[in-house]
């Protein structure tokens, strides 16, 4: 048994799929089919069972491979602590962040990391909450920045800053020229969401659980729209085709032709962002200094939090 074989039958139930598990390990497919055939002969017992379109791991199978990513994960805490005693913060850090909050954060995170650390360069993975909860699990990354909240899979956190959210409206919508706009006052409008997958779209819904239906009715929702990314759906409002709930960090500096962003009335929804990492993780300092970077930014309109 190696550990080359070990990331081997993590990669195929992480991929449920013999070729695509042999690119992510980047060997040919039949030099992993045969190591993972070598391997059950060795333990006497079946992973996997080979379907035709897709793999599955057996209930035994499935106890090897948390066994086996357990393994794979103290190997890697060796070469860590390894490099803790010649600098804890040399090597990069690998990122993870949401759709959300990654365009509007990560350049000046970024450009404060290099200044702050620049032994430590971030590598970074863009995606939804759930595949990042997956990448943390299996080690792909090391930690990431999302939004509470999220499954408890024993992960250790740290708060980062409570986000506001802005309402975003049509500059010639007669909300434009509010100071501030109550939740309830939407349920009339037409929204523009996220589409499946965002949970900043599930954040919206929590506080207008109006948007959840179609309705015709003059006081639920006459409509329902979904967008791609945040920037889609304000380039969306700009046309007039309807209304969004932004978070505070998306909302541009300068004020735009086209569209104009409210204030929420008391009580004002937020989300609260913070960053996840396995608790067993060994790079503390890694962890410290990228918390700090965040905090050198400048964040308008957030509530940071220790």
């Amino acid at each position: 048994m190696t550990l080359t074989e070990l990331r081997y039958i993590v990669a195929v139930a992480r991929e449920k799929h013999f070729g695509r598990a042999a690119e992510a390990c980047f060997v040919s497919q039949p030099t992993l089919s045969v190591a993972i055939k070598k391997l059950e002969e060795e333990l006497d017992v079946k992973i996997f069972e080979r379907g035709t379109s897709e793999v599955s791991v057996t209930p035994l199978g499935e106890e090897i491979v948390r066994q086996a990513q357990a393994v794979i994960e103290q190997a890697a805490a060796i070469k860590e602590i390894a490099k803790r005693g010649k600098d804890p913060l040399a090597g990069p850090l690998r990122l993870g962040i949401i759709y959300t909050i990654g365009p509007y954060l990560l350049p000046e995170l970024v450009r404060h990391a290099i200044e702050m650390t620049p032994q430590m360069p971030l590598m970074l993975q863009e995606n939804f909450t759930v595949k990042l909860l997956e990448m943390l699990r299996t080690g792909e990354l090391d930690c990431a920045i999302m939004a509470e909240p999220f499954p408890d899979t024993g992960l250790a956190t740290a708060p980062l800053y409570d986000e506001p959210f802005m309402v975003a409206v049509p500059k010639s919508h007669p909300l434009a020229r509010r100071a501030s706009i109550a939740s309830e006052e939407l349920k009339r409008e037409t929204m523009l969401l996220l589409g499946t997958g965002h949970c900043f779209r599930d954040h919206v819904l929590e506080v207008c659980p109006e948007f959840a239906r179609f309705s015709s009715d003059a006081e639920g929702i006459r409509k329902s729209f979904e967008g791609s990314s945040l920037e889609t759906i304000k380039h969306m409002v700009s046309s007039g085709m309807g209304v969004t709930v932004v978070p505070q960090l998306s909302v541009p500096r300068e004020p735009q032709p086209h569209v104009a962003y409210v204030a929420f009335a008391p009580p004002v929804p937020t989300r609260r962002v913070v960053l996840a990492w396995r608790r067993t993780f060994t790079r503390y300092e890694a962890i410290a200094a990228l918390r700090n970077a965040v905090y050198a930014c400048e964040l308008p309109g957030v509530a940071r939090l220790s």
